[in-house]
């Protein structure tokens, strides 16, 4: 299910930016260039410019309603799997980890990643 609505987010996006790209700007007669004229009779009385805006609508509502379920999706996913009483790693993994004859690697012990600045001597004013 999940897949069908990444899916049919993609092609929302995608028919978002072409429908974007194909309408003709305020006062620009760069749409003549597409047959913006000699299309009128194709998209009815009304023009190509109702059609392509409707158009653009249809598609920015699918894909505001699939980002919804999307993020539906990743908070269940996200809420499910992590609390303050599980572990961060499987305790079986551990286990397999401490008996295996590969050596473990230990980070050097340091209270903080951010690395120490050295002391400097206070400058004297002269």
């Amino acid at each position: 299910m999940e897949t069908l609505v990444v899916v049919v987010h993609v092609i929302a996006a995608i028919a978002i930016i072409g429908l974007v790209l194909l309408q003709q700007g305020k006062g620009a007669d760069a749409g003549a260039a597409f047959g913006s004229g000699a299309s009128q009779t194709v998209f009815g009385s009304s023009g190509s410019g109702n059609f392509l805006t409707r158009s653009t609508t249809v598609a920015a509502v699918i894909f505001f309603a699939t980002s919804l379920v999307l993020a539906i999706y990743a908070q269940q996913y996200s809420a499910g799997g992590l609390n303050n009483d599980s572990p961060l790693v499987n305790p079986d993994v551990l286990r397999e980890l401490e008996e295996s004859d590969v050596p473990q690697l230990t980070a050097p012990a340091t209270s903080s990643d951010v690395p120490q600045v050295p002391d400097q001597a206070p400058e004297t004013e002269q």
